[in-house]
């Protein structure tokens, strides 16, 4: 089942690379009492996850925080190696955490995993974003298959926008 606006984001492991090496961080440890956004992606260095999603959101990073967004998380189904080396080669500079779904145990907790096997990816999590509230989801954007038009950070922004202006 696909999540959905209201659901409780699962408590899966998801793995982050720091100078110690790679570190288990549950969701539920990322996300108690804090207002988060989340983005995902089919996967690191990919041509639309690394030229228009991931600096989509660097560029957009002060307004989320004058927001009170108080961290921005990326997850894709890649180890944290890969995850570790795609955000040096952004450039993230510890603006965004860039989590490692390797076994896509996440991705298919929230039903937004595809089976990309006959392009030679196995499973992949579709393109989304979302924000949730001590991991409580009150935005989601589900993109179609190969489509980038709702999961940016601009709609992200606007949504927030709206949200703040109806519960004042």
């Amino acid at each position: 089942m696909t999540i959905k606006i209201g659901d409780r984001l699962p408590s899966s492991a998801l793995f982050e690379m720091t100078a110690d090496g790679p570190q288990t961080r549950s969701m539920d440890e990322l996300t108690r009492g804090r207002r988060i956004v989340l983005f995902a992606v089919p996967g690191a260095f990919t041509p639309t996850c690394s030229a228009r999603h991931v600096p989509g959101f660097l560029e957009q990073y002060a307004q989320f925080k004058a927001k009170g967004i108080d961290e921005i998380l990326c997850v894709s189904v890649n180890d944290p190696h890969v995850m570790g080396a795609w955000g040096k080669s952004q450039e993230i500079d510890g603006k965004i955490r860039m989590l490692g779904d390797g076994n896509a145990e996440f991705t298919r907790a929230v039903g937004l995993d595809v089976d990309q096997s006959a392009q030679g990816r196995g499973t992949r999590s579709q393109r989304y974003s979302l924000y949730a509230e001590d991991g409580v989801i009150r935005l989601l954007n589900v993109e179609q298959p190969g489509k980038f038009e709702v999961s940016d950070a601009g709609t992200l922004l606007i949504q927030l926008d709206r949200l703040e202006k109806r519960h004042g």
